[in-house]
């Protein structure tokens, strides 16, 4: 485990609610799309987004990001960008890659899992390590989104419900499998965890709904994130779970599911995958953009005009991905 990194707010603090006034990078960049010529379009399988630096550019910046009618965000485990893409033990989730969108630089912010979770979730850390019981006073993402007027869920599998507040939970109305605290971040600040009405949305996935709320997180037991199961153990829990929100009215009413793993191998440079899913997102896109947790906290702010968290004023929103024609259509 590494020791717990320094997060620096790129020009200063900036709190909930205040608008983005400055770029989220350096100014200067450009916004270069690789476009198939016509004699070679028979090469080319997929749509290509090549983008560098491009707050710079009027497409890439903050206010460019749809106003999704949902979001669901699912955090899968501990799996380096090359244990996924291309991997034959993972042929749904390429599936999804091929027929969506993938970001092909997105990174974890440091190595442990719940400091990932944190950072996505409030944007910063806050000296969380992967194994501690953080009881943090930060605004997060839940006060944004009830700022916002923005319902909101968090369906872990195998939480008990009741506003359980254990460090592990197994088995229950979800069945076999057990559940983990640390992957929950919402139960690691203090005024959602201590809020009877705010952590009676923290519910099981019996209760899945995919639109129960505007805002979902799903948290899958140990075995399917791929902590403690395998690669093909994730590919088959996706499999079986991402049809409940592509099928669904929410879905197709322009919703946009990220599916994100935490981090990677626990040494190296924590280059993981980020699948985007939706029907404003061309079949096969790339993004070679550099993102992160905070930039996915960034999009869905900037999406709903929440303000900024911490890292994530100075985030790269991902909006590369939604300015292109011939959008998806669910995986048949």
């Amino acid at each position: 485990m590494s020791a717990p990194q320094t997060d620096v707010v790129p020009g200063g603090p900036q709190v909930m609610g205040e608008p983005r006034t400055s770029p989220r990078v350096s100014p200067g960049g450009v916004l270069s799309l690789v476009l198939v010529v016509a004699g070679l379009a028979t090469l080319v399988a997929f749509a290509w987004i090549s983008v560098t630096n491009p707050a710079t550019n009027a497409s890439a910046s903050s206010d460019a990001v749809p106003d999704f009618s949902h979001v669901w965000v699912i955090f899968m485990e501990n799996r380096d960008y090359t244990q996924i893409v291309g991997s034959p033990d993972a042929p749904y989730i390429n599936q999804l890659a091929t027929r969506y969108a993938l970001a092909t630089r997105y990174y974890g912010v440091m190595h442990g899992s719940q400091p990932n979770y944190i950072a996505f979730f409030s944007g910063a850390t806050y000296g969380v390590t992967g194994g501690s019981t953080p009881n943090l006073s930060a605004t997060n993402l839940v006060d944004q989104l009830e700022a916002g007027r923005r319902t909101w869920r968090v369906f872990a599998e195998n939480y008990p419900g009741g506003c359980y507040n254990g460090i592990t939970a197994t088995g229950g109305p979800d069945g076999p499998g057990t559940w983990v605290r640390r992957h929950t971040p919402a139960l690691a600040f203090k005024d959602v965890r201590k809020s009877a009405a705010r952590c009676a949305n923290i519910q099981p996935f019996r209760q899945f709904d995919p639109a129960a709320a505007d805002f979902e997180l799903i948290v899958p037991n140990l075995i399917d994130s791929g902590h403690d199961g395998t690669t093909q153990q994730a590919d088959s829990f996706l499999q079986r779970f991402v049809p409940r929100i592509t099928d669904s009215a929410a879905w197709r009413d322009n919703g946009a599911l990220f599916i994100i793993w935490d981090e990677g191998r626990e040494t190296g440079a924590n280059h993981i995958t980020a699948l985007v899913i939706s029907p404003l997102v061309p079949s096969g896109a790339r993004s070679s953009v550099r993102y992160t947790h905070y930039s996915l906290l960034a999009t869905i702010e900037s999406a709903w005009h929440l303000g900024c968290l911490g890292n994530s004023c100075g985030a790269t929103v991902m909006s590369a991905f939604f300015h292109h024609n011939s959008p998806s259509a669910p995986p048949s």
